[in-house]
This record gives C-alpha cells, sequence and structure tokens, in this order.
C-alpha cells in the first residue's frame, strides 16, 4: 500500500487522481475535513468516465508531527510520497514551521526505517537550494550561500531535507523533488492558485518577479516515475520555463476572458504598503509582504532542470496548456459555488 501525506493539497490531490489511475491501493492522510471533501469533489470531477476505483483509496485522518497516529498510518506501507509542509513567510509561524516541516520530516522518515519501507519521496521545494554567482544556473548541487540571511520557511525545508538525507544514511532509499512554482487546478486561496482568483477579482497590478513554473502534472508525473525506477538518493530541480510573473497572469486573464493586470507596481509601493501591513501585524493581522519578499521580487533565480532527463524518461508539458487547463477548471468550479 502507498501512503500519502498532504493528500488534500495542490500536489496531493493530483497525486491521489494519478496512483488511482494505476489501481494502486492508497492510504491518504488528511487533517482537514473540509480540505478533504472538496478533494473526493475533485477526484470526482476527474471521472467522467468512472474509471476510477475509489475502493482503492483509505481516508487516513493523522497528523505528521502525531508520532502515535502516525504509526497506525504506517501498517501495511511500503512507499511514502511525503507531500505535507507549511508553506509561510510570517515569523510569527517560524516555530510551526519547524515542527511541521523539519521534526515532522523527522518522523516520517524514522517511522519509514521503522517500517522497513521499500522507498520514501519527499517533496521540497527550490526555496531548500542553494546559489550561483554570475547568473549561472542553479542546480541540485548548488551551495548555500553562508552569508546570506535565509527566511524561516527557506530553512524549513533545507531542515527537512537534511532529514531525509540522514534517513538515507540510515538505508532507506529515498527520492527528493524540489519544484518551482506549481501551476494546478483546486486551493484557489493558496499558493499558485490565488494568481486565478486574484486575476478573476481583478488585481489590478503587474507583479515584476521572475520565477520558474512547473505544471502539477509534470511535478506528479516525476515524483511516480522516479519512484517506479530503480534511481534512489537523489534530488531533482523540477520546472519548466522562467517566466515572469506579468507573462503568466497575463496568459492566466486571457484564459479566464478578463482584463489583466494594467499598473507596473513599483518599489516604493511595496514599501509603503510593508509599512502599513506591519502596523496592522501588531495587533494580529497577517503579513503577506516582509522586506525578504520585497528583496526577491527583483531576484531572478534561473534553476537547470536537465538532470531528471538524464535518470528518466521525461518530458516537461507546455505551460499555457497548464494555465489553460487550470483556467477553465477554475471557472467550471466558480459556477458550482
Amino acid at each position: 500500500m502507498i501512503l500519502v501525506t498532504g493528500s488534500t493539497g495542490l500536489t496531493g490531490r493530483h497525486l491521489l487522481l494519478r496512483l488511482l489511475k494505476e489501481e494502486n491501493p492508497i492510504r491518504a492522510m488528511y487533517r482537514s475535513e473540509e480540505k478533504k471533501e472538496k478533494t473526493i469533489a475533485f477526484l470526482n470531477s476527474q471521472n467522467s468516465d468512472n474509471s476510477l476505483n475509489f475502493q482503492l483509496l483509505n481516508w487516513f485522518s493523522a497528523d505528521i508531527t502525531d508520532i502515535p497516529a502516525l504509526t497506525t498510518a504506517y501498517q501495511d506501507i511500503s512507499t511514502v510520497y511525503h507531500c505535507a509542509g507549511l508553506v509561510s513567510f510570517d515569523v510569527r509561524d517560524k516555530k510551526k514551521l519547524r515542527k511541521i516541516n523539519i521534526e515532522g520530516t523527522a518522523n516520517m522518515v524514522n517511522l519509514a526505517i521503522d517500517f522497513n519501507v521499500k522507498k520514501f519521496c519527499y517533496m521540497s521545494s527550490v526555496a531548500a537550494l542553494g546559489e550561483e554567482l554570475n547568473g549561472k544556473l542553479i542546480t541540485e548541487k548548488s551551495p548555500r550561500n553562508k552569508a546570506k540571511t535565509y527566511n524561516y520557511y527557506e530553512i524549513s525545508k533545507y531542515g527537512g531535507e537534511m532529514e531525509v538525507w540522514r534517513a538515507s544514511q540510515e538505508g532507506l532509499d529515498v527520492i527528493i523533488v524540489n519544484p518551482a512554482i506549481i501551476i494546478g487546478s483546486g486551493n484557489w486561496n493558496s499558493g499558485s492558485g490565488q494568481l486565478f482568483t486574484k486575476i478573476a477579482e481583478g488585481f489590478p497590478f503587474k507583479i515584476p518577479k521572475i520565477s520558474g513554473f512547473v505544471s502539477v502534472k509534470d511535478v506528479v508525473n516525476a515524483m511516480v516515475l522516479l519512484m517506479q525506477s530503480k534511481v534512489k538518493n537523489e534530488s531533482f530541480i523540477l520546472t519548466n520555463q522562467l517566466l515572469s510573473f506579468d507573462e503568466v497572469t497575463q496568459k492566466i486573464a486571457q484564459a479566464l476572458k478578463t482584463s489583466p493586470p494594467k499598473y507596473p507596481i513599483k518599489k516604493w509601493m511595496l514599501y509603503v504598503f510593508w509599512i502599513w501591513q506591519s502596523l496592522g501585524y501588531v495587533f494580529g493581522g497577517k503579513k503577506d509582504i516582509t522586506l525578504h519578499s520585497i528583496r526577491n521580487f527583483y531576484k531572478i533565480s534561473n534553476y537547470n532542470n536537465s538532470k531528471i532527463k538524464r535518470f528518466i524518461d521525461f518530458e516537461y508539458t507546455s505551460i499555457e496548456n497548464a494555465i489553460q487547463t487550470t483556467a477553465a477548471e477554475f471557472l467550471i468550479e466558480k459556477k458550482m459555488d
């Protein structure tokens, strides 16, 4: 049986779909009943030909920080896809980030060793990678800059990877994937899903940031193919194209048949918003913009995505197609609301 954590997230739900199509028995871990029901609705929407056998899907309520519950979840498990994690850039979440992304991952690999799991896949992020100078492409082996101040999310994802590599030294066969920004349907109020929501609501500002983008179907395909292969104890960057957010939001607006952002956002505007937001933060408000994120708005990180092609037969799909498909599913869901 296959264990999937984070099964109600963007990647998790698409992974469940892929594994069900291959008729694999799955234990899907979740924490929120609401997200579970939305994931079930997503799976049903992808089952127009009634080919999916939902009897293969065993839902299991557990938290990766709860070792007794995890111990039960690991019964009869042969392979693990660990997609659960916390994404936050709020400094108030630094303890949560450590608890979930580092300690939670340590729990997962420790139990995988205890239960003699055959293979373990950890979904990390490009946020855990190092850097290169002079515009060189970032690779899986790029060194981390000791002089750089990393945010707590970056630290926690790197720490999670260290737990997985430690487990590999103790005999667990592992795969790590480092996706860039993932484009796919679902979870419209978090991650890249927010782009579709914001553009549909008429977000007016052009975002200058340039980053890597990848389709969720490519991420899932890479994970499954790597887990089914003989490849072990390797990490892989997953990104298709380096695009500006302006290009991506223009394509999203076109796919949604709505007006694209019109006004370039200036750096001084970001600092004004940061100050205004910081005042609310003192009284418990949310802090979406930080000084670190402002600096990252104007930073270009380009990645070498060629390693995976040397290990398995793999090709990336079009980001434009991913945007079109995601936009179509967004419009369908909004009509049903």
